[in-house]
């Protein structure tokens, strides 16, 4: 198992950036995918962008050229750059860790876009 704990959230106005981080613990030498969820009030929890070992970023359409994803060379901790922020981004961000073994979440950090 994996433990995960998300820091960098906070209130923005519109337009601004946020840079959100994600450290891994414990056996993070099995982690395939590394992922950033959120979930806005009243709605679903969506991926918003995601970073598989050995592939390439991908995004959700709403964030695609306004986030973006990377990790460390240790591949324990990964980052959500957040640029061009909108009042819709606002929602608890989640890192996500699928493994060999397990599929394992944070705690979740708010982020609150003003406009």
């Amino acid at each position: 198992q994996v433990q995960l704990v998300e820091s960098g959230g906070g209130l923005v106005q519109a337009g601004g950036s946020l840079r959100l981080s994600c450290a891994a613990s414990g056996r993070t030498a099995g982690i395939r995918g590394m992922y950033w969820y959120r979930q806005a009030p009243g709605k679903q929890r969506e991926m918003v962008a995601r970073l598989a070992t050995g592939g390439g970023a991908d995004y959700t359409d709403a964030v695609r050229g306004r986030f973006a994803i990377s990790t460390n060379k240790a591949r324990n901790r990964w980052y959500l750059q957040m640029d061009s922020l909108k009042p819709e981004d606002t929602g608890v961000y989640y890192c996500n860790a699928v493994t060999n073994w397990s599929n394992d979440w944070g705690q979740g950090t708010q982020v609150t876009v003003s406009s």
